[in-house]
C-alpha cells in the first residue's frame, strides 16, 4: 500500500516554512501604516497551523528516503499546495480576489511565470507587492533545487544526464542533496543582494530595488508598477539585463566560479549557446527596426535588448508594446520564449541543453542516411549521451508540443481570440509571462479572462514548471503498481 505520510510530512514542513516568510510583508505593512498587516497575520497563523499539524501527524513516518512514486508525488504536491496557501493574502487583502484569481496570481508567482490578474499595482499595500516578489523568489530557488536534485533521479526530460556525480566541483562530486542545496542557496542569495545594490545605486528606491531584485534573480517578472520595468528606464534596465542573463545560467557552474574555478562556466556549451542565440535574436529584431523604420536610437535598441532578454530568460518584464514592432520581431520573441535559459537555472521553458541534444541527434541521423554502416556515438561536452537520455528529451519535446496545442484549443473554447489563446497557452506552458490580445488590459492584466481560462492556465503553469512529465506520470495507473 502506498504510504502518503512521508510526502505529507515534507509538504507540511514546507507549508509551515512558507507561512513564516509572511512575517516580512507583515512588518512592511506595519511600517507603511495602512492597517493592512492583519491580513498577513491571519494568513501566517492559518498557514503555519495547517502545515505544522500535517507535519506533526505524519512525523512518525520519516524513514531513510523516498521511493520514486513518493518523489514524483512530492514534487507535484509542493508546487500545487504552496501556491494554494500563498493565495490567502490575495483573497483577504485589498485586492479582494476570488479563489480562482488568487490561486492564479499565487501559481504565477511560484512558477515564476509572471502573468497577473491584478491591475493598479501602484496603489497596492507594499506588503502585498513584497509578497508577490517573495513568492517568485521562493519559486525560483525551489525549481533550481528540483532541477538539480529531484528531476535527475526521476529521469525526467533527460535530466539523468545531470546527476550529482556529473557535477565536478573543485575536483570532486557534490555527493549529497544538502551540499547542492546549500551551494545553490548561497549563489542565489549573493545574486539577489548584488542585484539589489545595483538597483539602489542606479536610482531605484529601497522598496522597488528589493522587490525587483527578488523577481529578477528568480526570472519571475512581477513588478511594483503597472508599467512594469518601463517605470525604470535607462541604467536600471541595463542592470536588469545583466542579472536576467546571470539568472539564466547554470547555478552549479556559478557555484564553481564562487569557489575559484571559473573555467567550467565559460567552457560550458550551454552557456555559450545561450549567449550566442540571445545575440542572434537581438540582432534580428534590431536589424528589422533599422531596415523598416530607419531608426538607430539608444532608446529603441535598449527596449529591444531588454524585451528579448526578458522573454528569452522567461522573466516577462515589459517595456513597451512589442506587438507594434512588426511580425518578424514578434515571431522571434515567441520562438525564444519556447527555448528558455540553461538547465539548472531559474530560466523558463524547454532549456538550451535539450535543444542542443535534439539538434545533434537530428544531425547524426542525417549523416547516418549517407553513411548507414558507420558507428556514431552522440556526445555532449565529451560525455556519451545514452539512448535513455535522448528518449527522455524526445518525450519531453513531444509533451510540450502536444500540451501547447491542447491548451491553445481549450483556451479558445472558453471564448478567447486565437491570439489570446495561443499566447496564453505559450506563456503558461513555457512560464514566460506576457499574453497578447484585445482582452489583455493595458497593464498586462488578465482579469478579463474567463475563470475557466484562468483555471486552464493554472494547470498549464504547474505542468510547465515541473516539465510536464512529472505531472502526467501521476495519472498513469501503471506508475502506482508496486
Amino acid at each position: 500500500m502506498f504510504d502518503m505520510r512521508p510526502v505529507g510530512y515534507l509538504v507540511g514542513l514546507m507549508v509551515m516554512a512558507m507561512g513564516l516568510t509572511m512575517v516580512l510583508p507583515l512588518l512592511v505593512d506595519i511600517a507603511e501604516g495602512r492597517e493592512h498587516w492583519p491580513v498577513f497575520a491571519e494568513s501566517m497563523i492559518v498557514t503555519c497551523l495547517i502545515g505544522g499539524l500535517v507535519a506533526l501527524a505524519c512525523k512518525n513516518s520519516v524513514g531513510e528516503g523516498l521511493t520514486i512514486q513518493q518523489s514524483f508525488l512530492l514534487t507535484t504536491l509542493v508546487w500545487a499546495m504552496l501556491p494554494l496557501f500563498g493565495a490567502i493574502p490575495f483573497m483577504l487583502g485589498e485586492t479582494d480576489l476570488g479563489f480562482t484569481d488568487a490561486y492564479f496570481e499565487s501559481m504565477s508567482g511560484m512558477t515564476t511565470t509572471g502573468a497577473t490578474v491584478i491591475a493598479g499595482l501602484d496603489e497596492l499595500p507594499k506588503g502585498l507587492l513584497l509578497w508577490r516578489g517573495i513568492l517568485q523568489w521562493l519559486g525560483g530557488l525551489g525549481i533550481v533545487i528540483v532541477a538539480l536534485v529531484f528531476l535527475p533521479e526521476m529521469r525526467v526530460g533527460g535530466m539523468q544526464f545531470f546527476r550529482a556525480e556529473g557535477f565536478d566541483t573543485l575536483g570532486k562530486a557534490l555527493p549529497r542533496t544538502i551540499d547542492i542545496s546549500k551551494g545553490v542557496l548561497n549563489v542565489y542569495l549573493g545574486l539577489t543582494a548584488i542585484c539589489t545594490l545595483f538597483y539602489l545605486a542606479l536610482g531605484m528606491g529601497a522598496f522597488d530595488a528589493t522587490v525587483h531584485s527578488l523577481t529578477t534573480v528568480s526570472t519571475g517578472g512581477f513588478s511594483t508598477s503597472d508599467d512594469s520595468f518601463a517605470a525604470f528606464p535607462g541604467a536600471p534596465q541595463y542592470a536588469c539585463v545583466v542579472f536576467m542573463i546571470l539568472a539564466s545560467l547554470p547555478f552549479v557552474r556559478m557555484m564553481q566560479g564562487v569557489h575559484g574555478n571559473i573555467k567550467p562556466l565559460y567552457r560550458d556549451t550551454q552557456v555559450r549557446t545561450y549567449l550566442r542565440w540571445l545575440a542572434y535574436a537581438f540582432v534580428m529584431v534590431a536589424a528589422y527596426d533599422l531596415l523598416v523604420n530607419g531608426r538607430f536610437e539608444e532608446e529603441s535598441l535598449r527596449a529591444r535588448l531588454f524585451n528579448v532578454v526578458s522573454i528569452f530568460s522567461g522573466t516577462g518584464y515589459g517595456d513597451g508594446d512589442v506587438t507594434a514592432w512588426g511580425n518578424l520581431p514578434f515571431v522571434v520573441l515567441i520562438v525564444v520564449g519556447a527555448i528558455g535559459g540553461c538547465t539548472g537555472s531559474t530560466g523558463c521553458s524547454i532549456k538550451i541543453f535539450r535543444y542542443q541534444l535534439m539538434m545533434r541527434a537530428l544531425a547524426q541521423q542525417t549523416r547516418r542516411i549517407f553513411n548507414p554502416s558507420s558507428v556514431m556515438i552522440l556526445r555532449h561536452e565529451g560525455r556519451r549521451v545514452e539512448d535513455e537520455v535522448l528518449q527522455s528529451v524526445m518525450l519531453l519535446f513531444t509533451f510540450y508540443i502536444l500540451s501547447l496545442g491542447f491548451f491553445s484549443v481549450a483556451l479558445e473554447l472558453t471564448g478567447l481570440t486565437l491570439l489570446e489563446s495561443v499566447t496564453g497557452a505559450w506563456t503558461a506552458i513555457f512560464n514566460v509571462g506576457p499574453v497578447f490580445g484585445a482582452s489583455v488590459g493595458p497593464t498586462g492584466s488578465l482579469s478579463a479572462f474567463p475563470d475557466t481560462a484562468k483555471a486552464l492556465m493554472i494547470l498549464a503553469m504547474l505542468m510547465g514548471r515541473l516539465e510536464i512529465v512529472a505531472v502526467v506520470v501521476l495519472l498513469l495507473p501503471a506508475f502506482w503498481r508496486p
